[in-house]
């Protein structure tokens, strides 16, 4: 409380202090933290271009920043407004202790990993399935470069993509904590890299994105700094020492020093600053860090130029492929491209997949300049030198996130964001337009020759609309393909109906008959796309069906009517192909009953298609024979018997109904 008073007391004479304090402790080598009130945009760009500004409070027309005496003084003299901001004061000179029994983590944040248990976690998932993960060395920190090797780290991206594919591979890179201080998005990003590890041949949508996408992750993008930070510092930029030198203001802002319009902004309109100890410090040219020429160098690597014209209006080609993300907290916001002002000519694109992402999150999605003006950014760069569609995450409401927040919250609202994000990473510019494939079924296994019911809800409604409104449209149709997504060459596309007999609202059940008589036994994947009245085709969601030659786990018999459907089955016996080849050997007698509404000369019939212990070689039949007295069959049911249930179908003479049944057939697998 001492040193809170003697601060207090060295800015009092100056004036603007209108809160005083409840009680703090530790010295004041940090400053204080508190509120700056501002009259209209050229004031806040005033203050976020040289002030440690945490939050911007548009509404109620204030800021709120870290301040040391001298800056506290000179806003003051200014005749600016400023409150201290007490429980966030106490907050940063907080002690940290390590909770009871923890072991790992950061001092009383056991759920964020340090630098060190960041990188073994990825050592660890290469190890693991080094088939799908690499560990990549892209350079050097500044304490690496300056000890001769002696301090510092290596900066390492991890790329996670199935190394045994040989498909065309869509680009996703992801970076996070390029600001020391912000303990959640590294840890977000290193959840992320494990989730894809840990789901891959488990979940359909993260196997087939791992096969299709190659998706890079630098996990600690300031690593010096963060070092620092892990003690309770809220450090934000690098540390070069060769800029305010030997001080806890040393380094430059990494996010202030890529070379896309770096030092671009007008004088007074606060994108960045020049002065060393400012936390805005942008470097005393662009990309002079090495952690960015490092970062940089790796982007241009993987990212060709798409820019057809090097200017700020002309639009990158909607073709255009490849993603750019960076984590930062916090505000709880998702930003795109300019940052400096001004509209970018992909604005109606970038607009788009920035609700997607909202949606997911909950952020308010926005153009960054909305926030305030900055110059010399990541996603700038991305987007202004590359042509590469580039956002920036704003996660949660704190640097130092409380784990239950992170836990219970961050994380589960931003991995759905960051797996579309790899979804949308082929076509960004496209696909976000298009609508969702969500709720997709489909029984998981049969035999081959079952008939099985595809269903899905497609929808075009899933955008943030807190900040403008996304256009939604009607469905128009949608499609699948099997074990290969629709834009690999020769991918053989299904069309799938609307449940209701019409596409004429903005979400749709859909659905489709899938007969397997073909299919090869083994696990296959089921790709569900659908495209709105615009003709927008939205990303594919995808689902196993896995083709047994075991035991039958569900499913509905392909039943094959013959004559063809429509043909009017007069003059013929009807035969019903049972498609349970190959299912090894039966636990009881095998025998199907067939009932008909208006053919009573079969009522109650009943066929022995399999005795007990008998081996499944071949199809299975049972036929119906003609009654030219009763004419054609309006509708029959088939009830298998003789097994562990009794299940049926009905089948009409020109449309096969299924319902939900399953068999639990027979051992043998």
């Amino acid at each position: 409380m001492a040193w809170l008073i003697k601060w207090l007391l060295s800015v009092a004479a100056i004036g603007g202090l209108l809160i005083a304090p409840a009680s703090a402790s530790a010295t004041p080598d940090q400053g204080v933290v508190a509120r700056i009130y501002y009259a209209d945009r050229t004031e806040l760009a005033q203050l976020t271009g040289r002030l440690d500004v945490w939050e911007v409070r548009a509404a109620q027309g204030y800021v709120i920043a870290a301040l040391s005496v001298a800056e506290w003084q000179r806003l003051a003299t200014q005749g600016y407004r400023v409150q201290l901001e007490v429980e966030l004061t106490a907050e940063l000179y907080r002690p940290r202790v390590k909770l009871p029994g923890q072991i790992n983590g950061l001092i009383g944040y056991p759920c964020y990993r340090t630098v060190e248990e960041t990188y073994l976690a990825a050592h660890d998932l290469v190890a693991r399935q080094p088939a799908l993960a690499q560990w990549i060395d892209i350079g050097a920190s500044w304490e690496k470069i300056a000890s001769g090797g002696s301090a510092g780290y290596d900066l390492r991206v991890l790329r996670l993509s199935n190394q045994n594919s040989l498909a065309p591979k869509a680009k996703l890179f992801v970076m996070s904590s390029i600001h020391a201080r912000e303990y959640a998005p590294a840890e977000l990003n290193t959840r992320f890299a494990e989730y894809l590890i840990s789901h891959y041949g488990v979940d359909a949508d993260v196997t087939w994105l791992l096969d299709y996408t190659e998706i890079h992750l630098l996990l600690q993008a300031n690593p010096d700094g963060r070092k620092l930070a892990e003690t309770g510092l809220w450090w934000r930029k690098n540390t070069n020492n060769n800029y305010c030198a030997n001080t806890s203001s040393r380094g430059a802002d990494l996010n202030r020093n890529w070379p896309f319009r770096w030092n671009s902004c007008a004088p007074g309109l606060g994108c960045s600053s020049g002065v060393t100890c400012d936390e805005l410090y942008r470097g005393p040219s662009a990309a002079s860090e090495p952690e960015t020429q490092a970062t940089l160098a790796y982007v241009r690597s993987l990212f060709p130029d798409q820019r057809p014209v090097d200017d700020l209006t002309t639009p990158v080609p909607i073709t255009a492929t490849g993603l750019f993300m960076d984590l930062h907290s916090y505000s709880e916001l998702v930003l795109w491209p300019w940052g400096f002002g001004g509209t970018p000519p992909n604005s109606d694109a970038l607009q788009t997949l920035g609700r997607k992402f909202a949606y997911f999150n909950h952020y308010t999605p926005n153009q960054a300049d909305g926030l305030y003006p900055t110059d010399g950014t990541t996603d700038d760069t991305a987007y202004g030198e590359l042509g590469v569609a580039a956002y920036t995450f704003e996660v949660g409401t704190s640097f130092f996130q409380a784990c239950a927040t992170f836990e219970n919250t961050l994380l589960p609202n931003n991995l759905p964001a960051l797996l579309y994000a790899a979804k949308a990473a082929r076509r960004p510019y496209q696909t976000p337009a298009g609508p969702d494939v969500i709720s997709v079924t489909i029984t998981p296994t049969v035999s081959t020759g079952w008939m099985v019911t595809l269903a899905a809800t497609a929808t075009d409604t899933r955008f943030d609309n807190s900040h403008g409104v996304e256009a939604t449209q009607a469905i128009a149709a949608a499609r699948y393909t099997v074990d290969a997504p629709s834009w690999i060459t020769n991918a053989a596309t299904y069309s799938m109906t609307a449940t209701d007999g019409a596409f004429n609202t903005s979400s749709e059940a859909v659905t489709a008959v899938i007969l397997t008589a073909d299919w090869s036994a083994g696990r296959h994947t089921l790709f569900v796309e659908a495209q709105d009245a615009d003709g927008n085709w939205g990303v594919p969601t995808a689902i196993y069906l896995d083709i047994g030659a075991g035991t039958l786990q569900g499913g509905v018999p392909q039943l094959t009517l013959a004559p063809p459907i429509g043909a009017g089955l007069l003059g013929a016996n009807v035969t019903y192909s049972i498609g349970v080849k190959n299912i090894g050997v039966v636990t009881d007698t095998f025998a199907l009953t067939v009932t008909s509404h208006n053919w009573p000369t079969i009522l109650g019939v009943t066929q022995t298609l399999l005795a007990p212990n008998e081996q499944v070689t071949a199809p299975l039949t049972v036929t119906i024979p003609w009654d030219a007295s009763i004419g054609a069959m309006s509708a029959a049911t088939i009830t298998a018997t003789g097994l562990l249930g009794h299940d049926s179908v009905t089948v009409l003479t020109n449309l096969i109904v299924v319902y939900a049944v399953y068999l639990p057939l027979v051992s043998g697998k």
